[in-house]
């Protein structure tokens, strides 16, 4: 063996050492091991399914043994709904659906999430359900005559055969079929009751926990966290990457990681109502700033405020078409002001902004579509105020200078002597070197026509009744 090849060996065997010390030290043998829980509440949305999303990959991150996502919710945005489903089924570690606390519900949305879990969990007095799919959303709506329309099934496992929609809307029969096929290839990954994911969608079956559990539908009833935990203990689940894991969960310790900061803006920025509140102040504040420049806060808020409403717009499926006649029509408010077209521009602003606000969203789930009341109050209201921003802006325009040099013009003063052949005038207070084709004598009264730096162009208005020497 080489001298040099020697010299390797010791080097590695003594670096050794602090490599495992850079490593940390191992986890105890009794460590108890960590059960994350995430609460999917109320609407679900760009904010949630974020929340929902970065809290996996923190989970996974940070070595967690478990992750529950503790459910009650009545529905929510199809696409965010889909972004959590693909996040768990992709999942490097089990997750638990847990649809608590007594009296919650995973309905529409919260279904597809059930479903999707490596295992489902109910607390009782609980239900699940009612899965029927609406324009853009996810939610409990059906047809006008309140019939989900006919289709068929095929063998046990639910396949559908594709079936005729006879007196309903077509679209909206293959958004069903769609939602119905997406439900049913959960319920067959997880081994779960194909027959009411079907129903659950075609015709908004709900099914209580002790009904989902007879059925096949969930795994457990518990009644809170630890009592699931003390269940699931000894259990055995298959990850996206074909590893079989045991579950260990008799002593985990539980870590709740709820919403922070950053899903409570997300939140807020993607309701309709506040993006379009936002736009609104922004093309405001630049409005303002435009018509009286010099201020600067209100260009800097209306810029800000506007690009955060099209953030939000960004995050929510919404009508781009629409959002163009939001702006049509608050171009056309603002034109009111200043062109004379005796109301036709503002009345047809109001119209546009109304039209736009109501083509915006089409979920039929509460919180992502706007009323009709909430549309023309706000355009009634921002064409009030504009109208009056405008009314004060054209008097301001039209009121007579009272600083700088050019408030001086049509001033009248009076010349009170002259010093080497220059007069001087008394004019606001000041005294000011004059110049003026007419004759001057101290006592005169003259007006200002000019201003010429230092110098006032002056006129003689009147002359003293005393003779003097004159310039």
């Amino acid at each position: 063996m080489s001298t040099s090849f020697r010299r390797w060996i010791f080097l590695l065997l003594a670096l050794l050492p602090a490599l495992a010390v850079l490593a940390g030290p191992p986890a105890p043998a009794g460590a108890p091991r960590e059960a994350r829980v995430l609460r999917i509440q109320d609407v679900i949305g760009p904010a949630m399914s974020d929340y929902v999303i970065k809290g996996l990959q923190r989970a996974t991150d940070d070595a967690a043994h478990v992750l529950i996502l503790e459910i009650d919710t009545p529905g929510g945005l199809d696409p965010s709904m889909r972004d959590i489903v693909q996040a768990i089924l992709a999942a490097r570690l089990p997750v638990i659906g847990f649809v608590s606390p007594g009296g919650a519900r995973a309905a529409s949305a919260g279904t597809f999430i059930l479903y999707a879990g490596h295992l489902a969990a109910m607390t009782p007095a609980s239900n699940l359900g009612a899965a029927s799919p609406v324009a853009l959303g996810v939610g409990g709506a059906s047809d006008p005559d309140g019939k989900a329309p006919a289709a068929k099934t095929g063998d046990g496992e639910g396949r559908a055969e594709g079936g005729d929609i006879q007196g309903g809307d077509v679209m909206a029969g293959k958004v069903r079929n769609d939602a119905a096929a997406y439900l049913r290839s959960l319920a067959q990954l997880r081994g779960r009751d194909v027959e009411f994911a079907d129903e659950a969608v075609r015709k908004a079956s709900s099914l209580s926990a002790r009904e989902a559990l007879e059925q096949g539908v969930i795994d457990y009833i518990a009644d809170d966290i630890p009592d699931l935990l003390r269940q699931l203990d000894g259990a055995t689940v298959r990850l996206s990457d074909g590893r079989e894991v045991g579950l260990q969960t008799a002593q985990a310790r539980i870590v709740h990681d709820d919403p922070g900061w950053r899903t409570r803006v997300l939140s807020t920025l993607t309701n309709p109502q506040i993006a379009i509140v936002l736009m609104m102040i922004g093309v405001y504040g630049l409005f303002f700033e435009l018509t009286s420049p010099g201020f600067g806060l209100p260009g800097v808020a209306g810029l800000i405020s506007l690009l955060m409403g099209m953030v939000a717009f960004h995050m929510l499926p919404v009508n781009w078409g629409a959002v163009a006649l939001l702006f049509v029509g608050t171009a056309m408010m603002i034109a009111e002001v200043f062109l004379p077209s005796f109301g036709a521009l503002g009345l047809g602003g109001i119209v546009a902004f109304v039209l736009g606000g109501v083509m915006l969203t089409d979920t039929d789930i509460p919180g992502f579509d706007l009323s009709l009341p909430f549309l023309i109050g706000l355009a009634v209201a921002s064409a009030v105020l504009l109208l009056i921003a405008g009314g004060v802006a054209t008097r301001a325009h039209r009121r007579r200078i009272v600083t700088g040099t050019q408030a001086m013009l049509g001033l009248s003063g009076r010349v009170t002597h002259i010093e080497q052949g220059v007069p001087y005038a008394l004019v606001r207070g000041e005294q000011w070197r004059v110049h003026s084709n007419d004759r001057l004598l101290p006592g005169d009264t003259v007006r200002v026509q000019h201003v010429d730096g230092l110098t006032l162009e002056v006129s003689r208005l009147s002359s003293p009744a005393t003779p003097g020497k004159g310039v």
